[in-house]
Protein backbone atom coordinates (compact mmCIF):
# COMPACT_ATOMS: atom_id res chain seq x y z
CA UNK A 1 0.00 0.00 0.00
CA UNK A 2 1.45 3.29 -0.57
CA UNK A 3 0.88 6.45 1.56
CA UNK A 4 0.36 9.64 -0.70
CA UNK A 5 2.50 12.19 1.29
CA UNK A 6 1.57 15.79 0.64
CA UNK A 7 3.80 18.90 1.01
CA UNK A 8 2.39 22.02 3.10
CA UNK A 9 1.72 24.15 -0.31
CA UNK A 10 0.13 21.64 -1.74
CA UNK A 11 -2.66 21.15 1.32
CA UNK A 12 -2.78 24.68 1.53
CA UNK A 13 -3.76 24.91 -2.14
CA UNK A 14 -6.53 21.93 -1.35
CA UNK A 15 -7.46 23.87 1.27
CA UNK A 16 -7.82 27.04 -0.80
CA UNK A 17 -9.70 25.27 -3.29
CA UNK A 18 -12.33 23.75 -0.98
CA UNK A 19 -12.92 27.13 0.57
CA UNK A 20 -13.44 28.20 -3.06
CA UNK A 21 -15.72 25.77 -3.62
CA UNK A 22 -18.03 25.32 -0.61
CA UNK A 23 -18.24 29.14 1.05
CA UNK A 24 -21.44 30.49 1.03
CA UNK A 25 -20.85 33.96 -0.41
CA UNK A 26 -22.32 36.86 0.40
CA UNK A 27 -24.15 38.65 -1.97
CA UNK A 28 -21.67 41.69 -2.63
CA UNK A 29 -19.02 39.09 -3.67
CA UNK A 30 -20.39 37.17 -6.11
CA UNK A 31 -19.86 39.81 -8.84
CA UNK A 32 -16.54 39.19 -9.57
CA UNK A 33 -13.65 37.08 -8.39
CA UNK A 34 -10.72 39.98 -7.51
CA UNK A 35 -7.71 37.98 -7.83
CA UNK A 36 -4.67 38.35 -4.65
CA UNK A 37 -2.77 41.48 -5.48
CA UNK A 38 0.56 41.18 -6.94
CA UNK A 39 3.35 41.08 -5.24
CA UNK A 40 5.74 43.81 -4.90
CA UNK A 41 2.45 45.67 -6.50
CA UNK A 42 1.77 48.94 -4.25
CA UNK A 43 -1.42 48.47 -1.89
CA UNK A 44 -3.04 51.75 -1.10
CA UNK A 45 -5.07 51.97 2.16
CA UNK A 46 -8.30 53.62 3.29
CA UNK A 47 -9.60 55.07 6.52
CA UNK A 48 -11.95 52.18 8.36
CA UNK A 49 -14.06 52.40 11.20
CA UNK A 50 -13.45 49.35 13.25
CA UNK A 51 -15.89 47.00 14.88
CA UNK A 52 -14.60 47.74 18.85
CA UNK A 53 -14.59 51.66 18.39
CA UNK A 54 -12.29 53.61 16.87
CA UNK A 55 -10.61 54.19 13.79
CA UNK A 56 -7.95 52.50 11.45
CA UNK A 57 -6.29 55.15 9.59
CA UNK A 58 -3.64 54.66 6.83
CA UNK A 59 -1.18 56.56 8.86
CA UNK A 60 -0.95 54.16 11.20
CA UNK A 61 0.64 51.81 8.89
CA UNK A 62 3.37 54.09 7.15
CA UNK A 63 6.87 52.83 7.39
CA UNK A 64 5.12 49.66 9.01
CA UNK A 65 4.10 45.87 8.05
CA UNK A 66 0.19 45.60 7.59
CA UNK A 67 -1.53 42.66 7.97
CA UNK A 68 -4.77 42.40 5.73
CA UNK A 69 -6.98 39.62 6.91
CA UNK A 70 -10.22 38.78 5.42
CA UNK A 71 -12.32 36.14 7.07
CA UNK A 72 -16.04 35.54 8.61
CA UNK A 73 -17.80 34.20 11.61
CA UNK A 74 -19.08 30.91 9.49
CA UNK A 75 -15.75 29.97 7.86
CA UNK A 76 -14.28 26.72 9.54
CA UNK A 77 -10.75 27.57 7.98
CA UNK A 78 -10.92 31.05 9.61
CA UNK A 79 -11.74 29.29 12.89
CA UNK A 80 -8.95 27.56 12.39
CA UNK A 81 -6.60 30.45 11.38
CA UNK A 82 -7.83 33.54 13.73
CA UNK A 83 -6.36 32.14 17.16
CA UNK A 84 -3.01 32.15 15.13
CA UNK A 85 -3.64 36.09 13.64
CA UNK A 86 -4.45 36.74 17.68
CA UNK A 87 -1.36 35.21 18.54
CA UNK A 88 0.46 36.96 16.12
CA UNK A 89 -0.65 40.43 17.17
CA UNK A 90 -0.68 40.00 20.64
CA UNK A 91 2.91 39.19 20.48
CA UNK A 92 4.01 41.32 17.46
CA UNK A 93 1.87 44.91 18.00
CA UNK A 94 4.27 46.14 20.29
CA UNK A 95 6.91 45.76 17.77
CA UNK A 96 5.14 47.54 15.33
CA UNK A 97 3.23 45.44 13.08
CA UNK A 98 0.30 46.66 12.22
CA UNK A 99 -2.88 44.56 11.36
CA UNK A 100 -6.57 45.22 9.78
CA UNK A 101 -8.82 41.75 10.33
CA UNK A 102 -11.77 42.88 7.35
CA UNK A 103 -15.02 40.48 8.51
CA UNK A 104 -17.22 39.70 5.31
CA UNK A 105 -20.27 38.67 7.73
CA UNK A 106 -23.38 39.66 6.20
CA UNK A 107 -23.53 42.14 8.95
CA UNK A 108 -21.60 43.71 11.61
CA UNK A 109 -23.38 42.76 14.75
CA UNK A 110 -22.03 39.43 13.62
CA UNK A 111 -18.32 39.43 13.29
CA UNK A 112 -18.57 42.33 17.04
CA UNK A 113 -20.49 38.62 18.63
CA UNK A 114 -17.74 36.78 17.29
CA UNK A 115 -14.36 38.79 18.19
CA UNK A 116 -16.50 39.03 21.74
CA UNK A 117 -16.78 35.27 22.07
CA UNK A 118 -13.26 34.33 21.08
CA UNK A 119 -11.74 37.23 22.94
CA UNK A 120 -10.01 38.38 19.63
CA UNK A 121 -8.35 42.02 20.34
CA UNK A 122 -6.96 42.59 16.99
CA UNK A 123 -8.36 45.83 14.88
CA UNK A 124 -11.25 44.28 12.90
CA UNK A 125 -13.50 45.99 10.57
CA UNK A 126 -16.72 45.20 8.63
CA UNK A 127 -16.78 44.85 4.94
CA UNK A 128 -19.93 46.72 3.99
CA UNK A 129 -20.40 48.03 0.18
CA UNK A 130 -18.37 50.93 0.79
CA UNK A 131 -15.40 49.21 2.12
CA UNK A 132 -15.83 47.15 -0.42
CA UNK A 133 -14.89 49.07 -2.78
CA UNK A 134 -11.46 50.22 -0.70
CA UNK A 135 -10.38 46.60 0.23
CA UNK A 136 -11.77 44.13 -2.24
CA UNK A 137 -11.77 40.89 -1.02
CA UNK A 138 -9.86 38.59 -3.36
CA UNK A 139 -11.08 35.00 -4.11
CA UNK A 140 -10.93 32.24 -1.61
CA UNK A 141 -11.02 32.38 2.42
CA UNK A 142 -9.34 33.31 4.61
CA UNK A 143 -6.96 35.62 2.67
CA UNK A 144 -4.07 37.32 3.87
CA UNK A 145 -2.09 39.92 2.43
CA UNK A 146 0.74 41.51 3.97
CA UNK A 147 1.74 44.68 2.92
CA UNK A 148 5.20 45.68 3.45
CA UNK A 149 6.85 48.38 5.27
CA UNK A 150 7.25 50.40 1.29
CA UNK A 151 3.77 50.53 0.79
CA UNK A 152 4.14 47.34 -1.51
CA UNK A 153 2.37 44.06 -1.02
CA UNK A 154 5.08 41.22 0.25
CA UNK A 155 3.20 38.43 0.70
CA UNK A 156 -0.71 37.42 -0.62
CA UNK A 157 -2.02 33.72 0.25
CA UNK A 158 -5.38 32.36 -0.11
CA UNK A 159 -6.88 29.61 2.38
CA UNK A 160 -5.77 28.80 5.41
CA UNK A 161 -2.14 29.50 7.29
CA UNK A 162 -0.71 26.72 9.34
CA UNK A 163 0.55 27.91 13.03
CA UNK A 164 4.30 28.14 11.73
CA UNK A 165 3.08 30.23 8.91
CA UNK A 166 1.46 33.04 10.75
CA UNK A 167 4.46 33.11 12.95
CA UNK A 168 6.58 33.67 10.05
CA UNK A 169 4.28 36.70 8.86
CA UNK A 170 6.84 38.84 11.76
CA UNK A 171 9.44 38.51 9.30
CA UNK A 172 8.21 41.57 7.35
CA UNK A 173 8.46 43.60 10.46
Amino acid sequence: MHRLALSRRQLLQAGAAASVLTVPWAPAQKAAATPLPAVGAPYPLAAVPLLGGGRFEPAQAEGRALVLYWWASWCPFCAQQSPEMQKLWAAQKDRGLRMLALSIDKKPDEAVAYLQKKGYTFPAAWLGPELAAAYPKPEGLPVTVVRGKDGRVVQAEKGQLFAEDVVDLARWL
